[in-house]
């Protein structure tokens, strides 16, 4: 349950005055929780991204044009437009100085008599713009009554916001939430707080929601610093906590005689590197070991992973028992299909395949061979998770692309054994070791490094759009001589908002040069649709495939020797390392040409250089973390990892390092959280939605 004194935090935002219905979704999407409804920790949790300063209060003669000014002024006269003409709403003010005309476009003509009645005295705050030799002022930000000016501020917060919400609705919301702050127990240990200058928790997060100057905004300041470490700190007890008990839950030992191993690895047409059979050997002993094993392996495109998997499935067959290898996508999951049954008819493994696609009497086949042990290996997509997906003896689940599952995903799939599985974890994106210990602290990690025989390193060139001709003749040619290309698009449909080319146009502007050699797939496509396209590339059928992302993961054609990566400025450099990973998988030399649309920003100039300079998937995702923060890094929001709301892993690499070796320590001395420090730390837990972990406490 939790604890009382964070309800008032964790009540609905609809509860605070003025936000009704359509407020909340406006809201939601703003602070990031839509589609659910917003609660008042996500508007204290959202922190200010700006500041706009008022305090310059010039007289109105000095007042400099295109600065935002807090003038006193008296109102003299309106100036209302002739009924039917569609001109702004004009009020004459002055000072003693100069006169000023505010501005109202679309006005009601009674608000703004009401807000600035003739004769009365005013305090106005807003832009000063010079327009027609006189100065203006549209649509003031603030105005009070002269005797009222404490209700400008001298500096504002500004929040992110989204479209249709305005800035100061979101403001006013953020700081209702504020009155509701309750006081909250002291977490963390007296003598670092002293030793660091903190503030207490609330006090970081006042300071934090009232910056005075654009240095306050910056994550190093001193609230800052005590939001994010009080965060990091919950995420690396979490991790522990949850670690400690997959550890004490009784696994069981799993020995191999590696008769089935020899059959598959003899069927193979290259020999183990060394990278691979150093992993295969820490999975076995791990899988030998009776506590469970939760492994992370990470191996960059090329590397051998799906080989390394093989491998660990076979040890749990050996042992008499099953294994299942789950896929984010269905592309995935067939690809590991295909790559799978080779090595399976080597060893005469019975090996089976669960997608959201089969249905009636084969889906029902397969569920009644898995459930009496007459599959030995199932692969699959979160169809797993099916509550009539039974096994006979699950004693190994392999998850690939873990990023895009939770834990508590891997934790459901690991609990549909007899007896807890062993769990491998597996990942094609390198990462950095500030998200491994976010991300994976409850994991060991194993890392497949250098490339598989015969992997060839891909040409990567960068140009300008505007070279699309030169691009399309280049193709031309190589076509010729039998190559076959990628082109990929960032988006389905043009969009009004971002002017990216769009997918289905591409595919149709190809069509005129390149005739019905040109495929074309994307995520809006039905499963068969997108195997029809991707069939008709693998046989040669078409040569050229234009594809959005997806085909990122999963996708395998050595023939493809090309890779075209369009508005290459909006993708992640991760993203564009996976995209570069379709190519160099065969006997031809392969090229990745990077377009871009003028002009660069620097972060783009640097990923983009990045690309150039190597080919390391490890040192690349260093890179993509120091350029874009964590909470990019893997993609789309439901990516499985944390969601840090304060913590920034390029900056905060440091308080990462203090909050894993503070969690340990807290949890030696006090494993269950009873002590007053503990019983405050179970608070911290639940007010940053560590539920889970708290869970695992005995006394939880």
């Amino acid at each position: 349950m939790r604890p009382a004194i964070l309800n008032s935090l964790f009540a609905d935002a609809r509860t605070l005055q003025g936000v009704g219905p359509k407020l909340e979704k406006l809201i939601a999407k703003a602070v990031g929780r839509a589609p659910e409804a917003p609660r008042l920790v996500d508007l204290v949790f959202h922190l200010p991204s700006g500041i706009i300063d008022r305090s310059y209060r010039p007289t109105l003669v000095a007042a400099e044009p295109g600065r935002i000014a807090t003038v006193a002024v008296n109102v003299l006269s309106h100036h209302a437009p002739p009924r039917g003409r569609r001109l702004p709403y004009k009020v004459l003010c002055s000072d003693d100085t100069a006169a000023l005309e505010v501005v109202f476009f679309n006005a009601h003509e009674d608000h703004v008599r009401r807000s600035l009645p003739i004769g009365s005295k005013r305090t106005l705050s807003g832009k000063i713009e010079a327009y027609g030799g006189r100065k203006q002022m549209a649509h003031p930000d603030y105005i009070v009554a002269a005797d009222e000016t404490a209700g400008v501020p001298g500096v504002e917060p500004v929040y992110r916001t989204t479209e249709s919400l305005p800035a100061r609705g979101l403001g006013r919301a953020v700081a209702r939430a504020m009155e509701r702050l309750p006081v909250l127990p002291g977490w963390q240990d007296a003598a670092l707080v002293a030793r660091q200058h903190w503030p207490d928790f609330v006090g970081a997060l006042r300071a934090a929601h009232a910056p005075q100057s654009e240095v306050d905004l910056l994550p190093l300041t001193n609230a800052r610093t005590r939001l994010a470490y009080d965060e990091l700190l919950a995420n690396q007890l979490a991790l522990t906590l949850i670690r400690t008990h997959m550890r004490e839950r009784a696994g069981r030992a799993l020995q191999g005689s590696g008769r089935l191993r020899h059959k598959a690895l003899a069927a193979l047409p290259f020999k183990l590197t060394d990278a691979q059979t150093k992993v295969i050997a820490e999975i076995e002993a791990d899988m030998a070991q009776p506590s469970r094993m939760l492994r992370l392996l990470q191996g960059d495109v090329g590397s051998g992973k799906t080989v390394v998997a093989m491998m660990a499935l076979l040890i749990a067959v050996e042992a008499g028992c099953q294994g299942a290898i789950m896929a984010p996508t269905e592309i995935l999951a067939r690809q590991h299909m295909a790559a799978l049954s080779a090595m399976a008819d080597a060893a005469g493994v019975r090996i089976a395949l669960l997608t959201g696609r089969e249905r009636g009497p084969a889906r029902a086949a397969t569920l009644a061979a898995l459930e009496k042990g007459e599959v030995d290996i199932l692969v699959g997509t979160h169809a797993l998770f099916s509550e009539d997906v039974r096994f006979r003896d699950l004693a190994l689940a392999v998850v690939d692309e873990q990023h895009r599952f939770g834990v508590h995903q891997r934790m459901k799939l690991q609990g549909k054994g007899n007896k807890p599985a062993d769990v491998l974890v597996m990942t094609a994106t390198p990462i950095p070791r500030t998200l491994q210990l976010t991300a994976y602290g409850d994991m060991d990690v194993s890392r497949l490094t250098g490339k598989l025989p015969g992997r060839r390193p891909v040409e990567t060139r960068v140009l300008q759009a505007v070279r699309l001709d030169e691009v399309i003749t280049a193709l031309k040619r190589a076509l010729g001589k039998g190559a076959r290309a990628y082109w990929v698009c960032p988006l389905v449909d043009e969009s009004q908002k971002v002017d990216l080319a769009a997918v289905v146009e591409r595919a149709a502007m190809l069509k005129k040069v390149f005739g019905s050699k040109v495929g074309l797939m994307h995520g809006g496509m039905k499963g068969p649709e997108r195997d029809t396209a991707i069939e008709k590339f693998r046989n040669g059928e078409t040569t050229i495939l234009v594809a959005t992302t997806v085909i990122e993961v999963g996708v395998d054609v050595p023939e493809a020797s090309i890779m075209v990566v369009e508005h290459a400025e909006r993708f992640g450099l991760a993203q564009l390392h996976q995209l570069r990973g379709r190519v160099g998988r065969g006997a031809a030399r392969s090229t990745c040409l990077l377009l871009y649309q003028p002009p660069l920003t620097e972060t783009a100039k640097e990923r983009l250089a990045a690309l150039r300079r190597t080919d390391d998937g490890f040192v690349i995702a260093e890179d993509d973390l120091r350029l874009r923060g964590a909470g990019e890094l893997l993609g789309v929001r439901q990516s499985g990892l944390p969601e840090f709301r304060f913590a920034d892993l390029s900056v905060h690499a440091g308080l990462l390092a203090m909050a894993r070796d503070d969690a340990r320590l807290i949890l030696q001395r006090d494993p269950e959280l009873k002590s007053p420090r503990g019983e405050a730390l179970r608070t911290l837990l639940y007010l940053f939605e560590r539920n889970e972990a708290v869970r695992y406490l005995r006394t939880g």
